[in-house]
């Protein structure tokens, strides 16, 4: 594993080795927040002036693995909003949370301000059938693990129910949500924000579910339910598209 303090160097160098004709170049992830491992790799994203961007690619670099994330300026800003509309802000978060590999035009400053500024404004508020589509999958959850028979069915529904637990109480919350990693970081922001406990019970309620006992992670379903409008069932309707209707095809 190479060492994380040549991180900008090497990251540096493979842009200018695989893209000279870049305008701007960033590099962002576990290596510049400060929380790299030794399995992290460089997530690089690069500014072409037109093709063959976009497109994301995987490779190797002087022994680090890469996450590529190439674009040209509109497709940045397509991927940049449609993740902040979603509540997820990773590209946002590569470029605004970033070192500047290389800026020939402006573009690379320009473009961290503009992540940043939209990462400091917040997600989106949840629309009504948002909210309801998500109260509704924690409800179903909640449910299934509670009359669960089978031990693995209830640990399999234990880790999704952690999961869409705790997307409701961080996106009703009006907080970017996240996967993976990003469940555990963003409930440590939301507790930051609100002097709550929301990381360390969702942990102890995932350990204690692991070892049989779902009681933990049912109270905290539950209460993330009373505090965005309760459990939801009867009456959740969701309008569906008919591709082959006169309103489908438009």
């Amino acid at each position: 594993m190479p060492e994380v303090g040549t991180a900008v160097e090497d990251a540096r160098a493979l842009v200018a080795h695989w893209f000279p004709e870049a305008r701007a170049s960033w590099l962002g992830g576990s290596v510049v927040l400060g929380s790299a491992t030794p399995g992290s790799d460089l997530d690089v994203t690069v500014l072409l002036p037109g093709p063959p961007a976009p497109f994301r690619d995987a490779r190797r670099y002087r022994g680090w693995p890469v996450e590529l994330f190439v674009h040209t300026e509109t497709s940045l800003g397509h991927y940049m909003r449609r993740d902040v509309r979603a509540g997820r802000p990773t590209m946002a978060r590569l470029v605004g949370h970033s070192v500047v590999l290389s800026d020939a035009d402006g573009s690379g400053a320009q473009w961290r301000q503009t992540a940043q500024m939209l990462l400091a404004a917040g997600p989106p508020a949840l629309t009504g059938d948002e909210l309801a589509s998500l109260r509704y999958a924690v409800t179903d959850l909640l449910d299934d693990v509670t009359h669960a028979h089978d031990a693995h069915e209830r640990l399999v529904g234990s880790a999704l129910l952690a999961e869409e637990s705790a997307h409701l109480l961080l996106h009703g919350a009006g907080h970017w949500w996240g996967r993976g990693k990003w469940v555990a970081r963003e409930l440590a922001d939301l507790d930051e924000r609100d002097g709550t406990s929301w990381r360390g019970r969702h942990e102890q309620a995932l350990v204690t579910a692991a070892a049989g006992d779902v009681s933990l992670l049912l109270a905290f379903a539950d209460e993330v339910l009373a505090r965005n409008g309760g459990p939801l069932f009867e009456g959740h309707r969701l309008a569906g598209i008919d591709p082959g209707s006169d309103q489908g095809v438009r």
